[in-house]
């Protein structure tokens, strides 16, 4: 090369233009010999030095003052393994040259990321400790294809983007550089000058940690070993098994004294994995983990998919909180949000300079609701990303399962949206299909890759099939928030009792659907915040009436079919909304016996009689399951149904939802016997007027409700009854 056009080429490597770093830096074949180049700033010596002999080979010149280094090593015509002595501030280290080793992404790596089919994506993209022709040292990768020229800074090179370009894989987009001497623990972020000719600094999509809020440097660490699922969490995921779920924010939970500080990982499994266990749940869903900068998004604007939030102990701790749930026998839940994400400057927002994950037409990109932008599940690369986060979470920490967040968002393109607001898909429809295409993928790939695992949609719509499998043109869910049910349930619940009877059809109606998907009936952290008050502070009445009817409310929840969940702070009736910046009102359990402590025991009470009893759980998503007893009777606002499992067993479940107790009330029953009193939520146990059977009442063959045997039995005010058959 000239003289001119290598000053040219020094100049542009320099002010970081010079996107093919590898065809000037490192060692060439040239003419006259061996040719070794290298960008060190602030250097003052550097020499060859033959690693395998360790004899210096030749002294490199300064050809520019600002660190660019050459030298020609004469009669040496094949390239060697070799290190650079290099002096700097008077001190001499050794160095291994990063730009003396090839390509790093294997040929069916980069195949099956262009073609967005790779099953682990984050096994090849990212930072990666590795050992190469013997050096150690740390692969990085970034898909970033409209960038000019990006570059990796961090702990290991003073954070100067000038030490370290990387390799443009031109046929992928993607950047790659190995480094040695770059080491677990060390924070790094990639320096890129964009489409756009802008400098910009970006954390790495695919980092496994990250530092908390305010800093965003990504972390290298390694990726945690495969966690297997066993037989019994499995089977705790059936659709005929007993699902209770006890939904957390780890971060208000409880805290320490003075609310100023989260309780860390290792606090949270000392403490509450034991409560969730007490009280009888059986799986623990973790609202968003995922790094993200603002408390106040509960973790919903997540910045970093593959990276648990530092906010309560490192990556490992978080694994060994997972750990201690399976120990205890809680299989463990994670809001998983792959709609939209946060614009922060050093996130996903225009990677590039380009909007690269994002939709560029706001109408498609932009979510006017959370001031988020909307992934393109029609890019295979950002679909694939997304995928392979959800195979990470339930291989790689042993997450049971992943609630999927705004399901409804991300399969409706006119969701929220006004008319012209939004782009009709190609068919002209307002389904977004590459959304609905990644979620079937993604479904399915967890299927087929861990049996066992679920995934749970919060679909707010009617949107078809959610549940069904994606082979007949299902969303390959396998459960599905019921907020219908939700909805209609607490809009009874909070009417005064007079007017309850010309809102009947509020209970009843969630039957007509049940056996269109496999649902779980959510009282989740939506529902008590914003205003909405807390589940207690909606029920009508005075105090012993609110109580009363919260009560009454879960043992309907608890016997209606569908699997079940409380957010946290529920089961012991918090009078107050939930805020994530304090702890939940333990206070309220403190001193002697009250109403808080009734709802607790009976919470607890629930839960353990509802996995004791399979009529409860084993046909939630047949019809043979349910049949209603009583389901007319408006005037008195008594409802009365009988639960079935697979053998005929029968539960009789009878609610009476007006603060008038009902003595000698009659329905017909299917099954005459002897039918014995288990759970009555109306018990002086439960802080209620202690109002009951006696134990055990006996049917008679007295014709009732079309059938020809019927039970009479007390039905407390404001309660629901459960009643189980005696063996004969």
């Amino acid at each position: 090369m000239s003289a001119p056009t290598d000053r040219q080429l020094i100049n542009a490597l320099i002010s970081g233009h010079y996107a093919d770093p590898f065809s000037l830096l490192g060692m060439h074949q040239t003419e006259n010999g061996l040719e070794v180049r290298a960008l060190l700033p602030d250097a003052t010596e550097v020499w060859v030095i033959e690693t395998n002999t360790g004899r210096k080979c030749a002294q490199l010149e300064c050809l520019d003052s600002r660190g660019f280094f050459n030298t020609v090593i004469p009669r040496r015509k094949t390239p060697f393994r070799y290190q650079l002595a290099v002096t700097w501030h008077g001190q001499q280290n050794l160095i291994d040259d990063p730009y003396r080793f090839g390509p790093l992404l294997a040929e069916m790596d980069s195949w099956l990321l262009a073609e967005g089919t790779h099953l682990r994506p984050y096994e090849t993209m990212g930072a990666h400790a590795d050992v190469i022709d013997g050096v150690p040292g740390t692969r990085f990768s970034v898909w970033a294809p409209n960038a000019q020229r990006v570059a990796v800074v961090g702990d290991f090179n003073y954070w100067d983007g000038r030490r370290h370009p990387m390799r443009f894989r031109q046929e992928i987009g993607v950047w790659e550089l190995f480094i040695p001497g770059a080491v677990t623990g060390q924070l790094y972020k990639f320096e890129m000058i964009d489409a756009q000719g802008q400098l910009r600094l970006k954390s790495d999509p695919y980092a496994f940690e990250a530092q908390m809020r305010p800093e965003s440097a990504s972390m290298i660490c390694g990726i945690p070993p495969k966690t297997a699922m066993t037989d019994a969490r499995k089977r705790a995921n059936d659709f005929d098994a007993p699902i209770s779920i006890y939904e957390v924010h780890l971060g208000s939970w409880r805290r320490h004294t003075d609310n100023n500080f989260w309780l860390s990982y290792k606090e949270l499994a000392e403490q509450l994995i034991p409560y969730v266990k007490e009280m009888g749940f059986t799986h623990l869903e973790l609202m968003p983990i995922n790094e993200h900068p603002f408390d106040g998004s509960w973790g919903y604007q997540p910045t970093g998919m593959y990276a648990p939030t530092r906010r309560f102990g490192t990556r490992d701790e978080f694994r060994n909180f997972i750990a201690v749930a399976h120990q205890a026998g809680l299989n463990v839940l994670l809001d998983w949000v792959p709609g939209h994400f946060p614009s922060d400057d050093f996130g996903l927002a225009k990677f590039d300079g380009t909007e690269l994950y994002e939709h560029g037409d706001p109408r498609e990109g932009y979510h006017q609701d959370w001031n988020t932008l909307i992934y393109n599940f029609g890019r295979r690369e950002v679909s694939n990303y997304l995928a392979g986060n959800a195979l990470y979470w339930i291989e790689r920490f042993g997450i049971d399962g992943l609630r999927v967040d705004a399901v409804a968002s991300m399969i409706h393109r006119d969701y929220s949206r006004a008319e012209g607001e939004w782009v009709p898909n190609h068919l002209g429809g307002r389904e977004n299909l590459e959304a609905i295409e990644f979620l079937r993928y993604t479904n399915r790939t967890l299927g087929q890759t861990v049996p066992g695992s679920v995934t749970l949609a919060e679909e707010s719509t009617d949107f078809p099939d959610v549940t069904r499998p994606p082979e007949s043109g299902g969303l390959g869910f396998w459960y599905k928030w019921n907020l219908g049910w939700m909805h209609d349930t607490l809009d009874y619940m909070k009417l005064d009792p007079i007017y309850r009877k010309h809102h009947h059809n509020n209970l009843t109606f969630g039957m007509l659907y049940n056996s269109t998907e496999n649902f779980v009936l959510p009282l989740s952290h939506d529902e008590v915040v914003h205003g909405k008050k807390s589940i207690l502070g909606r029920m009508p009445g005075d105090a012993w009436q609110k109580f009363a009817n919260l009560r009454a409310y879960y043992g309907w929840m608890f016997a209606y079919p569908g699997k079940k969940l409380l957010f946290m702070g529920n089961e012991f009736a918090q009078g107050k909304e939930w805020n994530h910046d304090i702890s939940l009102d333990w206070h309220l359990l403190e001193g002697g016996d009250n109403f808080h402590h009734g709802v607790q025991r009976l919470v607890k009470d629930l839960n353990h009689t509802y996995r004791d009893n399979p009529p409860l759980y084993q046909l939630d998503f047949d019809p043979a399951g349910f049949e209603w007893l009583v389901v007319d009777d408006y005037e008195n606002s008594i409802f009365v149904f009988v639960r079935r499992d697979r053998e005929g067993n029968e539960l009789i479940v009878a609610s009476n939802f007006t603060p008038v107790t009902r003595h000698h009330y009659r329905f017909g029953v299917t099954q005459p016997g002897s039918w014995r009193e288990i759970l009555n939520t109306d018990s002086g146990h439960y802080h209620g007027s202690n109002t009951g059977n006696l134990g055990v009442i006996h049917t008679e063959a007295h014709p009732s409700h079309y059938r020809d045997h019927s039970l009479s039995m007390t039905l407390p005010p404001l309660s629901t009854v459960w009643l189980v058959r005696e063996p004969a």
